[in-house]
């Protein structure tokens, strides 16, 4: 059927990565309270602009896909080269459009707009440009860096210093991700996938920095949860069940299934962090692993 080619194309299931890093700045910010309105107008930017990446790195990826993955959308055929191109021309300025309606129904500055033409360039750049160098892993943090500060745009005027140490502690989470990621249809190097790990804890551990400037904050009401550290390193464990095995072992049928976890646990990792900030309401993130995972039976994630 050739809606499941788009699905596929647009990877539909790691969509709701998107929205849990809005989610999670909204819920940080009070904007799912208070800035309704610009809070769903930046979920559905971050969504678009997301899809809008996933086909623009297919269309870009198509040689490669080719020889690797023949059976991708745009390569097998299902989806032409131009269908692709029109497609996610139309989802980079339907997102963008969006993100400037957060700004026009608050009224104010240009902060949601302005986050988000730097997601579509850290998308262009990263598709495009950098992902077969070795700033690759670097463009795609910024993608992810950007996407939760264009979060927390929907409830601020400025990005406060607790904004950045969140959105950091994702970008550079997700820089390890992009790193074990990187070869994953053909056999990995072990140095390589220990190296992208730590870098993945990296941005665990540098999470933790989160709620304390959070409540030195006067403008912040923060109330985290004590038990914070210990959701983060519940989730650590989490994401070690699959990654130590593909590390041992560097095969794609190893290291794929533990980058697919990575990238939903995502969603994990945004509820953790919410904890940090609003306490136990911010578990209620993890409801988006559901749609993911049920998805994710019948499209690939990677």
């Amino acid at each position: 059927m050739r809606w499941v080619a788009y699905a596929q194309l647009v990877r539909l299931p790691n969509v709701f990565t998107a929205m849990a890093d809005i989610v999670l700045g909204g819920a940080a910010t009070g904007a799912i309270l208070d800035h309704f309105a610009a809070f769903v107008c930046v979920l559905v930017a971050s969504s678009l602009l997301y899809m809008a990446g996933m086909v623009w790195n297919d269309w870009f990826d198509l040689k490669q896909d080719l020889r690797e993955r023949p059976g991708r959308p745009i390569p097998s055929g299902r989806v032409s080269t131009k269908d692709a191109a029109t497609l996610g021309s139309i989802l980079l300025i339907a997102g963008t459009i969006a993100a400037a309606a957060a700004d026009l129904v608050e009224g104010r500055g240009w902060l949601s707009l302005t986050l988000a033409l730097l997601l579509v360039a850290s998308i262009l750049l990263y598709d495009g440009v950098l992902k077969r160098t070795w700033m690759g892993q670097y463009a795609m943090g910024s993608c992810r860096f950007f996407n939760v500060l264009l979060g927390i745009s929907s409830g601020v005027e400025t990005i406060p210093p607790w904004g950045y140490a969140l959105a950091l502690s994702i970008g550079v989470y997700i820089v390890g991700v992009t790193w074990f990621a990187k070869t994953e249809a053909r056999s990995s190097k072990q140095q390589t996938l220990l190296t992208a790990a730590l870098v993945m804890a990296g941005g665990l551990l540098l999470s933790l920095t989160v709620p304390t400037l959070a409540l030195e904050d006067s403008s912040a009401s923060a109330t985290p949860s004590p038990l914070f550290p210990f959701l983060l390193a519940a989730y650590g464990f989490y994401l070690g069940l699959k990654i130590l095995p593909a590390i041992h072992d560097p095969r794609p049928d190893r290291v794929q299934p533990a980058v697919k976890r990575a990238i939903l646990g995502l969603v994990l990792f945004d509820a953790i962090l919410a904890t940090s900030l609003v306490g136990w309401p911010g578990l209620a993130i993890v409801v988006l692993l559901l749609p993911a995972m049920w998805l994710g039976k019948w499209l690939y994630s990677t």
